[in-house]
């Protein structure tokens, strides 16, 4: 069923219409929204700058992509706003020498850039010039560089912040703020066009779910899987990953953000599998964790469920105007009852002497030094949208709460290894822990689970939008069925 189903969607994602794209008018509704709350000053945006290398793939930095459209390297976007009204906005480029140009493109057609965006283009020697003309015209926003979220307050000094360093030192007297925190409150809620697009890059996720699900069995390569997910994605549409596939099997599956995938997977195994696809510069992000010979044991199957049920809690307590944190409780309350209960713990509430650096936590947020916590440290989600973590969800929300029409993972895990306890500090607290957990934890020595959906909020709750077979026996027919399938020669 789920074969023909996939195969029909696959289908379906080729040849069928495409999403709407977004309308020259939208990215225009977008900087007038922007220079309202900015009421008088300057918007000073970089983009993305030229790739290192020959096989790494250009993206666009997700503000600047927000803002323009414009998806060409080196980039930079100037608006002037007077009373909450734009008065000048313009993209500038470096010019491009005429043999440079037989290799990486000739610049845009100017009347077509116009027509596609709204805005101007001029050569980026004159930017300086530029800026220094507008220097009197209020504050200076700035958009930082960076190509995720989660590096901005680590990003080096990069062409915008050197840009602006350069500029500040010549006008000491301009006020430089950074318009970030504005941006992110606007993109966490998606338009129509976006939740289009966002749709299709979850649709083509989910295929590669089903594609990795068929082909996972004792022998084969994480790499092989990894492979198969990138030409699945690139066959449907999609113009690739949205972010470097996680797969790992056996003791690799207990590593959040394992990468290597170079392991070769063995029976009795899981193997976890985050993928998503990028399409029209719009992220997928979905995980499931499959058994590698195609049917969970009792161990994997108890751990398996507690997952689920700490996700299916989540997604009931989401909607509009509901604490992201509601969410997040949902799930610790469930991973520490049913923790307990298998023995992992010494209790729902029972605490531990951690060992992470910002150990100093557990005053303000007590769960981080609750035994429950050792077995998933990291947040249950994130928004996606323009960037694999997006503005919204658990981690990056702007306000706190969810908001209507924007989409976001729910993402638990419990990750199960001895290397956990080998970790810990020696302290009598830790001692009498590692005693009465280490048999069970070396049990379920290398059983990692998580599962990850993204969602859609709506007025009453949300809409489950990546449909990947999720429940045990949906992902054991699956595989099962595939393992058929190849014994058969068809």
């Amino acid at each position: 069923m789920f074969r023909f189903a996939s195969m029909c969607l696959l289908g379906l994602l080729i040849a069928g219409p495409l999403p709407a794209q977004i309308p020259t008018a939208e990215y225009a509704a977008r900087r007038d929204t922007v220079a309202a709350h900015l009421g008088d000053g300057v918007l000073l945006a970089f983009g993305a700058g030229e790739p290192m290398t020959d096989e790494a793939d250009f993206h666009q930095l997700p503000a600047f992509q927000y803002l323009t459209g414009y998806d060409r390297v080196n980039a930079v976007f100037v608006m002037a706003v007077r009373g909450g009204r734009v008065t000048y906005q313009m993209l500038f480029e470096p010019p491009i020498d005429p043999r440079r140009a037989l290799y990486d493109g000739f610049a845009p057609d100017s009347a077509d850039l116009e027509r596609r965006t709204g805005l101007g283009l001029r050569d980026r020697d004159r930017l300086r010039e530029v800026m220094d003309g507008l220097a009197g015209r209020g504050t200076l926003w700035t958009v930082t560089d960076a190509h995720s979220r989660d590096y901005r307050s680590t990003d080096s000094l990069s062409a915008e912040r050197y840009f602006v360093q350069r500029f500040w030192a010549a006008h000491p007297n301009v006020t430089v703020r950074s318009a970030d925190a504005l941006l992110d409150s606007l993109m966490v809620v998606k338009s129509p066009a976006e939740i289009a697009l966002l749709r299709k890059a979850v649709d083509i996720s989910v295929l590669g779910q089903i594609a990795a699900m068929k082909a996972v069995r004792p022998g084969v390569n994480e790499h092989d899987i990894f492979a198969l997910t990138d030409y699945t994605f690139r066959m449907a549409g999609a113009s690739g990953p949205s972010f470097r596939a996680i797969i790992g099997s056996g003791p690799n599956s207990t590593s959040y953000h394992y990468r290597a995938n170079d392991r070769v997977m063995q029976a009795g195994e899981v193997v976890v599998m985050d993928m998503g696809a990028l399409y029209d510069g719009y992220a997928g992000d979905v995980t499931r964790t499959v058994p590698v010979n195609g049917k969970y044991t009792a161990d994997q199957a108890a751990i398996y469920s507690i997952v689920r049920s700490a996700q299916q809690a989540a997604a009931d307590v989401a909607r509009p105007g509901e604490p992201v944190g509601t969410g997040d409780k949902a799930i610790r309350a469930i991973m520490a009852t049913e923790l307990a209960r298998l023995g992992l713990t010494e209790g729902p509430d029972a605490t531990f002497d951690p060992p992470w650096a910002d150990a100093a936590r557990c005053e303000r947020v007590p769960v981080v030094c609750t035994q429950a916590f050792l077995y998933m440290a990291h947040g249950p989600g994130h928004g996606i949208g323009l960037e694999v973590h997006d503005a919204g969800g658990y981690s990056y929300s702007p306000t706190g709460s969810f908001q209507l029409n924007e989409v976001f993972t729910i993402e638990p895990g419990i990750y199960i290894s001895t290397a956990l306890l080998d970790m810990l500090a020696d302290t009598p607290k830790n001692r009498a822990f590692i005693a009465r957990v280490r048999p069970v934890v070396e049990r379920y020595n290398h059983i990692g689970i998580r599962i990850e959906d993204d969602y859609l909020v709506t007025p009453t709750g949300v809409e489950w939008l990546s449909k990947a077979p999720r429940e045990i026996r949906e992902i054991e027919a699956v595989m099962q069925a595939a393992a058929k399938s190849r014994r058969s020669g068809s």
